[in-house]
């Protein structure tokens, strides 16, 4: 076994075929075909199956791996790179898109400040998709929300926002600029499914009071979320960060006492050593949190919470 046919088995997979494979890696298809069943042979498996060209149970085990594997060596090289010189290499870091609305910018200016030769590679996705890229290895950080219960997952508290009613202008409660929890009894919203733990949180808080959690419609994405309230379709809680900054006249935000604050954590894997470009990266996302999110509204650093 060896980084030639793990990385040409991967190929096959990511390029969906053994010819697609050989174009990709410049090479006839007889090698590629070689490789994977050299590395078939040294693991006693079929890992694809020849007829539908899917990956077989085995293959998806091996994949999951072999990903792995082919960062860490990236990592080893990178490493060894900076140690003789300055931090060289690529981090992967993925975001929820109302924080990455704020972050990124004054991010990546930073990175290319402190740390040129580092490429920086940003994915905008949501806190579950996040999760499961981090563990499959297909980015290298991420700022995500929290809590949530992933024993593959370490992370580090970075800010907590304020929660917020966004309405359109002609609902009853556009005209208050603060409200209590009350006050959305029975009160038809756009709600988060029911798996998000921010919508047990609301669950929990409606029932221990005996009111009523009206569900207009669940809506899985914060910022569908709030594109939709703002369109008029209803009110919706959402973070303080996913309220456009520009002014936009037929919608109204109100605040909302007793609701908890969105909490934001910085994310990895548990196993596994950052390479130094990642742990640039987490030091400059660490740097910038607490530089910047004081000026966000209704952001909150984890320092002052």
């Amino acid at each position: 076994m060896d980084v030639r046919q793990l990385s040409t088995f991967l190929a096959v997979l990511d390029h969906g075929g053994f010819t697609a494979a050989a174009r990709a890696l410049h090479t006839v298809q007889s090698n590629v075909s070689g490789h994977v069943a050299r590395l078939e042979d040294e693991l006693g498996a079929t890992l694809i199956d020849r007829t539908t060209g899917d990956p077989t149970p085995e293959g998806l085990v091996v994949a999951e791996r072999t990903r792995r594997i082919l960062i860490e060596l990236e990592a080893l090289r990178d490493d060894v790179q900076s140690v003789r010189s300055e931090i060289t290499g690529t981090s992967r870091i993925g975001l929820i898109g109302t924080t990455a609305r704020w972050l990124v910018p004054p991010l990546i200016d930073a990175m290319a400040a402190t740390h040129p030769h580092v490429r920086v590679e940003v994915h905008d996705a949501t806190t579950a998709t996040l999760r499961v890229q981090l563990r499959s290895g297909a980015i290298d950080l991420a700022v995500l929300s929290t809590p949530f219960d992933d024993p593959d997952i370490v992370s580090t508290p970075l800010f907590v926002e304020d929660r917020v009613l966004a309405t359109p202008l002609d609902h009853p409660l556009a005209l208050q600029r603060t409200i209590a929890l009350a006050d959305l009894d029975g009160v038809p919203l756009l709600v988060e499914p029911e798996h998000h733990p921010f919508r047990r949180q609301l669950e929990q808080l409606f029932a221990e009071r005996g009111w009523t959690l009206a569900v207009k419609a669940e809506i899985d994405g914060t910022r569908l979320m709030a594109s939709l309230a703002f369109e008029g379709f209803g009110p919706t809680i959402i973070p303080a960060s996913a309220v456009s900054s520009r002014p936009v006249l037929d919608w109204a935000i109100t605040a909302i006492e007793g609701v908890p604050g969105r909490a934001v954590a910085l994310a990895s894997r548990r196993q596994g050593l950052l390479s130094a470009a990642s742990r640039a990266l987490r030091d400059v996302v660490r740097r910038v949190v607490a530089e910047r999110a004081a000026h966000q509204p209704g952001v909150h650093p984890a320092s002052e919470t």
